[in-house]
């Protein structure tokens, strides 16, 4: 399956995809927070990708892809490069499908996101130190064993897949203002704007990525997709070097605004997700509230904001330790009294 070149994905891609995928996938709740609200002086509402069966929102295009796969090639398997939660995601469906899958992932993934690979039935391939040379060597593997390559991001099957996100969400929000979506190489992003821009164009679109990896906002400032340097940040899920060019052709057009969060500023918000919902969540999820909690966005004061928390797999050591270190005693006392 390769990357397609047909440079448009539409409201009525999303809408088949999720006649497709709809008994596969969780409609995940949308409910508003309290803390959260009191917290940033918006009314915020957290959707909860985390619940997904694999604990990301990245099923949801794994799905849409592996649904449309023709039967010659299923029998032969398929094969990706993920930093993850995309390789979750094609475990977890491939086994429901009966597709073998092979997953590439970065040496320096997660240990839970591999294990949970290995535990799904994947083959799991651990090669390279970036995004970029997983994913090199996850076509010349393609090419090698005959199997189907299924992009992470970059695939307008995959964005129909991710964009069903936003459709549920205009059935759980009444008249949200702003969705703050967060970007690494953009699927998310192009499926979110094109369903929204289709069906409710007044809601603001707001990018947020990594200061480590932020390929997009550099994608947007040079007119089209470029590759940037790229360091370690806990939203390793949006480590991505280069946007991809189907997705920055849907969304770049579109997109109300971009923001940058810090390591700092995403460590914040895992252990704020974790005192006022009781919610696991890994940097990637946790950057929308990161871009909240930092007072980049005044504007949205008072505003009704939709922050999908799109993941949930972070090595459990880790997330004690960012609870710990980055504890807001002060925040909780306003929320709690």
């Amino acid at each position: 399956m390769k990357t397609q070149t047909a440079q448009n994905v539409t409201l009525t891609d999303v809408i088949a995809a999720q006649a497709r995928i709809g008994g596969a996938i969780v409609r995940t709740p949308c409910e508003r927070s309290l803390g959260l609200s009191e917290l940033t002086g918006s009314e915020v509402w957290c959707k909860r990708e985390y619940l997904q069966r694999t604990g990301s929102f990245k099923e949801r295009g794994a799905r849409s892809a592996l649904s449309l796969l023709p039967r010659h090639e299923a029998r032969r398997g398929v094969v990706a490069a993920s930093a993850g939660n995309h390789a979750l995601g094609l475990a977890w469906h491939g086994r429901q499908l009966g597709f073998p899958v092979t997953v590439v992932v970065p040496r320096n993934a997660p240990q839970v996101k591999v294990t949970r690979c290995r535990q799904l039935g994947a083959h799991v391939v651990l090669h390279g130190d970036s995004f970029d040379e997983t994913r090199a060597f996850a076509f010349s593997l393609s090419e090698e064993w005959g199997l189907a390559y299924v992009p992470p991001f970059d695939d307008v099957r995959v964005i129909a897949g991710q964009g069903t996100l936003a459709l549920e969400l205009l059935g759980q929000v009444p008249d949200f203002d702003a969705v703050l979506v967060p970007v690494g190489g953009g699927g998310l992003l192009a499926g979110v704007v094109t369903v929204l821009r289709a069906l409710k164009p007044e809601v603001q679109v707001i990018g947020v990525e990594p200061v480590n990896a932020a390929c997009f906002s550099q994608a947007l400032h040079h007119g089209g997709p470029v590759r940037v340097p790229t360091t370690a940040t806990l939203a390793d899920g949006l480590a991505v070097a280069e946007a991809g060019k189907v997705t920055y052709a849907n969304a770049a057009p579109w997109v109300d605004d971009l923001v940058t969060v810090s390591e700092d500023e995403l460590g914040e918000a895992i252990a704020v997700l974790a005192e006022t919902e009781g919610a696991v969540v890994e940097g990637a999820g946790a950057a929308p509230l990161a871009a909240l909690l930092s007072g980049k966005l005044p504007s949205l004061g008072g505003k009704r904001v939709v922050l999908p928390l799109t993941g949930g797999n972070i090595d459990s050591q880790v997330h004690a330790g960012l609870v710990e270190r980055y504890q807001t005693p002060a925040g909780l006392a306003q929320i709690y009294g």
